[in-house]
């Protein structure tokens, strides 16, 4: 008897390592200490020296039942990405600038290729963070996991100056409300998605005129990473009184979370058009409007309220970025909380 007869290959593992080191390489910034394969990441704090008083921001999540998706088709060089960018956007929400990340894999049964996939696009997203990629975890839990079932789970950590951290307490009346655009539904709700759509390979690669792709390729499109849209804003001088990343509860549980008392935000759902991937899933599950933005982006991933004077100039700095924004509300004083206009 063995550890690989009882369901755990160790020489697999250490051949995912292998396939995974060019794409780890890739994503290293000059902090990063020592390399691939030690008992720890190392990061180097010298970078943040000159911060008045640095903050350090964590952010950690899954991908949730999105996974079942990649499985189906069996495409796992994206899932990866959500990954990150499920982290990664919460720090950003705060101000900050993600400086490493590492992932944890499990897995019924490591096959190298497919974990090499998967780190494959937690790479490329922590290249679209400016994240160095420090380490990571791939366990094999035979006999607790389907041989071809995976999760997939995130770490990040950031640093913000205190003097730049996003808190939302300074949210004011007449505020503007700067919309983000989301790439579709992100890496939330998925567990209804699956009870609306057929989850079978052949559904999946069913072709939509509306959606100008399949069903599956809409739906597996990654979450988009706005870390580099935050910089961009904070660099062209705006402040950023409060920010909300738009994910699990919709608009309703996420936009109250960047508000202080007394404030309510007034989003203009009429100020763009909601992507064609939230309109099929609304008419083919019968899903009231309430229930759509009480789960989903709606195609808003993250809003930002500035002063009204820097409204302008904050969706410009974000389209810089290579984002699409618009303005899509405004902050006015009341009850704690969200109104669809």
């Amino acid at each position: 008897m063995d550890y690989k007869t009882a369901g755990v290959d160790i020489e697999a593992g250490y051949r995912s390592v292998e396939l995974m080191k060019k794409y780890v390489k890739e994503t290293m910034r000059p902090e990063v200490m020592g390399g691939l394969g030690g008992f720890s990441g190392a990061f180097s704090l010298d970078a943040i020296k000159n911060m008045e008083h640095p903050i350090l921001l964590s952010g950690t999540d899954g991908v949730g039942t999105k996974l079942k998706l990649a499985m189906v088709l069996d495409k796992h060089d994206t899932i990866g990405i959500d990954c990150v960018a499920m982290c990664v956007n919460d720090v950003a929400c705060a101000g900050g600038e993600p400086l490493f990340f590492l992932d944890y894999i499990a897995c019924g049964r490591n096959y190298p290729e497919k974990i090499a996939a998967i780190v494959k696009g937690v790479a490329e997203g922590c290249k679209m963070a400016g994240a160095a990629l420090v380490g990571g975890e791939t366990a094999e839990h035979p006999g607790m996991m389907p041989e071809d079932d995976y999760d997939i789970a995130g770490f990040a950590v950031g640093v913000v100056d205190e003097k730049d951290l996003i808190s939302g307490e300074n949210v004011k009346p007449g505020d503007s409300l700067v919309a983000i655009a989301s790439s579709g539904v992100h890496s939330n709700g998925f567990s209804l998605v699956r009870k609306v759509f057929d989850m079978s390979a052949e559904s999946l690669n069913t072709y939509y005129d509306n959606l100008g792709q399949t069903l599956g390729e809409a739906l597996l499109t990654p979450t988009r990473i706005y870390v580099k849209a935050m910089k961009s804003v904070k660099d062209a001088g705006v402040t950023v009184r409060g920010c909300s990343h738009i994910t699990g509860g919709g608009f309703y549980e996420n936009i109250p979370r960047m508000l202080p008392e007394g404030i309510n935000a007034h989003v203009n759902t009429g100020s763009y058009e909601v992507p064609a991937i939230f309109r099929l899933l609304q008419e083919k599950g019968g899903i009231a409007d309430q229930m759509m933005y009480n789960t989903y982006n709606m195609g808003i991933g993250m809003l930002l309220a500035v002063d009204a004077a820097d409204a302008d100039k904050t969706v410009a700095a974000i389209e810089a970025a290579g984002e699409r924004a618009w303005i899509a509300g405004t902050c006015v004083a009341g009850e704690k909380g969200v109104t669809l206009c």
